[in-house]
């Protein structure tokens, strides 16, 4: 969808939106990293904020108030000031948007196991199993608003519909802080008084595409021969958008699906060629790692470096352990021995990465005991850790080498999910 905010359109039907069978919701955080770096600064709220670093960096996230001066994600932090001097800058917290993240999809599984996750901040949910345990759609989607609200101090916008396409249109429509019921008979309605740019695909050069054959609405494109379509735009995105046009979109709401790998990268801000600083950020993003498979209740068994160079030539190397693991210092032992094997001198290095493969559930994991392991080890102490961090806040105990050394990864690195 563009970037673009549009207006709902106004509806056709009279009385409260029949919402009998739209049993799919779209249900997106708003402004999802600048509200979770808010929580802990209320005087900010209202005001142009940017979530971001300094450098070579780009804005992870910025409040409406700053979006109101051009300011969007992924723009390069010197272009975000110019176009906004007077927003406070934010460096980010990720080990806080993911916990946050985690216990929002709780509440998604809390509601329905057919929850389709499309990044931290935003997911599908088939709720057609949970009507008649939790009531209508509508009051479903409500109770998930207040409930995010009251638990994590955010507000999220809720778009509910018998399609994915057209419940993630209407969230979009919804947004900040809103709910928007499309009923089934009002549809192609709703749909066709939208601008092109409205649609669930259409970025800037297809909507000029667009505009160029005089197809300014949905009711325009709807209208148009499929044929005409697919010569200006290629046959799939012609087919792809004649078909929403008509509110057609048969793909369904898929469960979580397990992640294949766990990881973190951080980019340097500038580059860097010292061991030792090096080593203390493989120690940083092993150990979130291994705090994030254990998050989510399991173990891996390979240990992949990835290191990207000042020319941006980038390299991957794995280890596969004896045993899965979710232990810190096995990961970050792993890692180090990796980066030592090759045997760079001096080389300027621009990203570093941590990554566990081959995951299996924890309960699952067969891990073969050594005869001198202690009573309580390393896999006790992360334990610990996680339950402190639970209790205090993500960092509150960490490894001493980060309590002594800042981090030299860029304010604004994002780490990475599971692919």
């Amino acid at each position: 969808m563009s970037r673009r905010q549009f207006r709902p359109p106004p509806r056709t039907g009279d009385g409260p939106p029949d919402d009998t069978g739209c049993t799919v919701l779209h249900v997106d955080m708003d402004a999802f990293y600048a509200s979770a770096s808010l929580i802990d600064r209320p005087e900010l709220r209202g005001t142009p904020v940017i979530i971001g670093g300094g450098g070579r960096s780009v804005v992870l996230s910025a409040t409406y108030e700053a979006r109101a001066f051009g300011v969007t994600s992924a723009m390069p932090m010197t272009r975000a000031r110019r176009l906004c001097p007077q927003a406070t800058v934010i460096a980010p917290n990720h080990d806080r948007y993911a916990a946050i993240s985690d216990a929002v999809m709780a509440t998604f599984a809390s509601v329905t196991d057919r929850y389709e996750p499309l990044s931290l901040d935003e997911a599908f949910l088939d709720i057609a199993g949970a009507v008649r345990r939790l009531g209508s759609p509508t009051s479903i989607a409500q109770w998930l608003r207040d409930t995010i609200a009251d638990e994590q101090s955010i507000t999220c916008s809720v778009g509910v519909a018998s399609t994915k396409f057209v419940a993630k249109l209407a969230s979009g429509l919804a947004k900040p802080d809103g709910l928007l019921v499309v009923p089934q008979d009002e549809v192609l309605a709703f749909l066709h008084q939208l601008p092109v740019g409205a649609l669930w695909g259409v970025g800037d050069r297809t909507e000029e595409a667009l505009q160029r054959l005089g197809l300014h609405t949905v009711a325009d494109l709807a209208h148009t021969p499929v044929d005409t379509l697919r010569r200006a735009l290629g046959d799939a995105t012609g087919t792809h958008l004649h078909a929403l046009a008509w509110g057609r979109d048969e793909r369904r709401v898929l469960p979580q699906q397990r992640e294949k790998s766990v990881g973190s990268d951080e980019t340097f801000a500038q580059d860097i060629d010292d061991p030792v600083l090096i080593h203390r950020e493989l120690l940083r993003l092993a150990d979130r790692t291994a705090a994030r498979v254990r998050s989510a209740g399991l173990m891996g068994r390979t240990v992949t470096l990835k290191v990207r160079f000042a020319d941006f030539t980038t390299i991957t190397r794995s280890r596969t352990l004896r045993d899965p693991t979710d232990v810190s210092r096995e990961i970050y032992a792993a890692a180090t021995a990796l980066f030592d094997a090759l045997g760079l001198q001096r080389a300027r290095i621009r990203l570093v990465g941590v990554r566990m493969e081959g995951l299996v559930e924890s309960e699952r994991a067969a891990v073969q005991p050594r005869l001198d392991d202690p009573d309580f080890g390393w896999r006790d102490a992360d334990r610990a850790v996680d339950r402190a961090s639970a209790r205090f806040g993500a960092g509150a105990v960490r490894p001493a080498a980060l309590v002594r050394g800042e981090s030299v990864a860029h304010p604004g690195s994002m780490p990475r999910g599971g692919e």
